[in-house]
């Protein structure tokens, strides 16, 4: 399993007449977005064209940080959508991805290092993308 991040896109800081440096955390947040898909091997299995990457990002990196990880799942609480735009749940075979968008949607289980790593990987090439649009990612926390 792995996220595929690519064509990333401001979608309205132009129209708010803001510039990166000068946008407020949850304006970055919110408009920095890209196209998101989730692959199993080697095929897609899910995909959201103008997805707030940066958002999904942050809210990640917090999860990963938090004292229970590892035993509670992740549900993303988008300042833009509903909540459960992207669910990760544990259980007994391991821990799956899925979406209320597609809600017989879900990832095949794989075991809690290897979502971790994922995690990274995925945070890796969202701030390698934030940062060749000329913005600096660190208002993301590291995961």
């Amino acid at each position: 399993m792995r996220f595929v991040c690519r064509n990333f896109g401001l979608s309205d800081l132009p129209r708010r007449g803001l510039a990166p440096h000068d946008a407020p955390l949850e304006v970055l947040l919110l408009d920095i977005e890209a196209e998101l898909s989730i692959w199993e091997e080697g095929r897609m299995v899910w995909s959201e064209v103008a997805f707030p990457v940066a958002e999904l990002a942050y809210h990640l990196a917090l999860w990963l940080q938090s004292p229970a990880v590892g035993q509670e799942g992740f549900e993303l609480d988008s300042m833009q959508a509903d909540a459960g735009l992207i669910r990760i749940v544990g259980s007994d075979e391991g821990w799956r991805i899925g979406s209320n968008l597609t809600p017989g949607f879900w990832t095949s289980p794989v075991a809690w290092d290897v979502l971790v790593a994922e995690i990274k990987q995925f945070d890796r090439s969202m701030r390698e993308g934030v940062a060749a649009m000329g913005i600096e990612p660190s208002f993301i926390p590291e995961v």
